[in-house]
């Protein structure tokens, strides 16, 4: 066995006596037990280097606490002690400490009309700080969403209306011919263009929130929009899809005050920042709305 003490060069001191906001590791794999399941998450883990006058941080003790992630489900509460855990393993060097988490929560979602069910997954990034002494948590989910533009489908109604006084105009109309008609790619000669839409939610956890309410978020904001993407579907389930987007039409704007007015009546919310982006059918761009509330 060596008699040597092996080196510690981030122990050594600095002459630059410049402190650091922050110091640590990104892209960290580890897992996370939520809702049951082991999902593969990526970390990043650091601390604030307060002491200028140190080199460097002992990342490898970041690292080691890291691991309490593993056998516990995550929770605040959790991600409170992993914080305390890396503050006191560098006890005069840094007063705050930070951890982001970024992974996929699969959610089972049923059918709207039909017995069948599929997984979605929704990208979650949690960040948590620790920071002269207050502890805070944020979530950012994305929810996908279909949006049928509101314009789109006016227009689209006044060509159906001009197609039924040019085959209808001169003509006695009797149930069965309308009927036939409002059934035939000769009569509905125009459709409302709809998109792939996605909600970017930021939401700050109440201080005292015991537990991570990321599907209770995001079932909340399926629900104000109203056309939440689905997984497997029959052709019933899909009628149902497209009437419940000819019943929520829907320009940015408006998704982007359901989504504010529906996040408001959360009790464990203390604010957000939410982003809707509609991927634009008819447009080679996209069309954008931004709210937020006590941020």
């Amino acid at each position: 066995m060596s008699a040597f003490t092996l080196p510690d060069i981030a122990a050594q001191a600095t002459n630059s006596q410049l402190p650091l906001d922050w110091v640590g590791m990104c892209g960290i794999a580890l897992p996370l037990q939520i809702n049951g399941q082991i999902l593969r998450a990526s970390a990043d883990a650091g601390v604030s280097l307060d002491d200028g006058a140190s080199r460097g941080i002992h990342m490898s003790r970041l690292y080691l606490a890291l691991e309490a992630l593993e056998h516990q489900a995550l929770s605040p509460v959790l991600l409170n002690a992993v914080l305390e855990c890396f503050l006191d393993s560098h006890i005069g060097l840094s007063a705050s400490a930070f951890l982001t988490l970024r992974f996929e929560l699969m959610l089972k979602r049923p059918a709207l009309i039909s017995p069948l069910a599929g997984w979605k997954a929704y990208p979650v990034t949690l960040n948590a700080q620790l920071k002269d002494g207050v502890f805070h948590v944020e979530l950012f989910v994305d929810v996908e969403y279909s949006s049928t533009c509101p314009c789109s489908a006016a227009l689209a109604r006044q060509l159906i209306q001009q197609q039924f006084l040019t085959d209808f105009g001169n003509r006695t109309l009797s149930h069965e011919a309308v009927l036939s008609w409002l059934g035939s790619a000769q009569g509905i000669v125009a459709t409302p263009h709809s998109q792939r839409s996605v909600a970017k939610l930021q939401a700050r956890l109440r201080q005292g929130i015991n537990e991570l309410p990321i599907e209770a978020l995001i079932d909340h904001a399926e629900k104000a929009l109203g056309t939440a993407v689905q997984t497997a579907v029959k052709r019933a389930d899909e009628q149902a899809f497209a009437l419940a987007n000819g019943q929520n039409l829907m320009f940015c704007e408006d998704a982007a005050r359901r989504l504010h007015v529906a996040l408001k009546t959360l009790p464990w919310l203390g604010g957000f920042n939410l982003r809707v982006e509609h991927a634009e059918s008819l447009h080679a761009h996209d069309a954008v709305a931004h709210s937020q509330w006590h941020w």
